[in-house]
């Protein structure tokens, strides 16, 4: 079963477009959607989540259709982490418990509560006096204690200090070992879309410039420091990317379509990202 299919998924504003956004996530698995701030990472998972209206194309979560009537019973198997989490100022984490209960039909308290302690949240402080971090650990907690199959995050580890980040990336895997569940993260963090994600999602000025999974991208490109003269030699279509420096150049090439005499370097996740926007960046 694909947890989501999205097909030719368009929405306007005033001078942004996001154009005809297509892909298919098997359930199971780990979607890092990354772009720079503006290229439509947020508007993608308001649309998945029929938040927004759109003007074209079609979106399917959990097998049903986003504007079909279906879709309210959907969402009680939908986690939402938005990136600014959005509650009553004098809420405190025990009262949202019970909001909550009154909300979702599979709410689990005691596994809510598990996560308070886990994530080192205090129960009846209200939510006003929580930093941006403490606040987006209350939104994932209450986020994973639904029954939810399947969790639409946007940019949820931003504010944590790196050891919770990891924390709450560990919470996220362990999520995904059921393979019924699916994960979508948003991020500026690429390094921790590479350490947990099976798919990545490029999105650059509203338009997706790849999808794939992340194994095969980091097999699929490699850096190589070259002369001047030896990137001439290059098959162009070889060539990814390419930063000029003083004394060469540095470039993101396809592996298997470069001479075996190069001598390719550790390539990461971020690599590759930073290579292909500075690359769409120079050809628009």
């Amino acid at each position: 079963m694909n947890a989501i299919e999205c097909r030719d998924l368009t929405k306007s504003y005033q001078g942004f477009t996001l154009d005809h956004i297509t892909f298919t996530l098997p359930a199971g698995c780990i979607l890092g959607l990354v772009g720079e701030n503006g290229a439509g990472k947020s508007t993608t998972l308001k649309l998945l989540m029929n938040a927004t209206s759109r003007e074209d194309g079609q979106v399917s979560l959990l097998g049903t259709d986003n504007q079909s009537p279906d879709f309210l019973q959907t969402k009680q198997d939908i986690g939402v982490v938005l990136d600014e989490a959005c509650l009553p100022e004098v809420i405190t984490p025990l009262e949202l418990g019970k909001l909550m209960s009154l909300t979702y039909t599979r709410w689990d308290q005691p596994l809510y509560e598990s996560y308070l302690t886990r994530f080192d949240i205090p129960r009846t402080k209200q939510f006003k006096d929580f930093s941006r971090g403490m606040k987006m650990k209350l939104a994932i907690a209450a986020a994973l204690s639904h029954g939810a199959k399947l969790l639409l995050l946007d940019e949820a580890t931003s504010g944590l200090d790196p050891m919770v980040r990891d924390e709450v990336l560990d919470v996220f895997n362990e999520f995904t070992r059921d393979e019924t569940h699916t994960v979508v993260l948003s991020s500026h963090i690429v390094s921790d879309l590479e350490k947990i994600c099976d798919y990545i999602a490029f999105l650059h000025k509203g338009k997706l410039i790849l999808f794939e999974e992340k194994d095969q991208l980091l097999e699929e490109y490699a850096i190589v420091k070259l002369s001047p003269a030896q990137l001439a030699e290059l098959d162009r279509s070889a060539v990814a990317g390419v930063k000029q420096g003083p004394y060469g150049a540095e470039a993101l090439v396809k592996r298997n379509q470069i001479p075996a005499a190069f001598v390719t370097e550790h390539t990461t996740l971020e690599d590759i990202i930073l290579f292909l926007a500075k690359t769409q960046t120079e050809m628009q």
